[in-house]
């Protein structure tokens, strides 16, 4: 069955036309929730407007969903931190 939680697929219309897209939720009324690599955020979508692939995503594990939408992982950054300030001496 093509229309499943975790297929991989490309977004055919709207603003993230020609991006990868992850299927995370099947809703009532025929459309589905996705994550594509534009928009990482759950967006409802119709199913007519998606290109399945022969590729499925454990939708739970972040680094295959990042891999997945083609998404470089990102170094976690170090933060600075800071001093409070000096006191004047008089």
């Amino acid at each position: 069955m093509l229309l499943e939680v975790g297929r991989v697929c490309i977004k055919k219309y709207g603003r993230d036309a020609g991006k990868r897209a992850v299927v995370t939720k099947i809703l009532d009324g025929g459309f589905v929730d996705i994550v594509t690599s534009a928009r990482p955020r759950d967006r409802r979508c119709n199913p007519r407007h998606l290109e399945f692939l022969n590729e499925m995503v454990d939708v739970k594990d972040k680094a295959l969903l990042n891999k997945a939408l083609e998404l470089e992982e990102k170094e976690p950054v170090e933060r600075m931190k800071r001093e409070a300030p000096k006191k004047a001496q008089k």
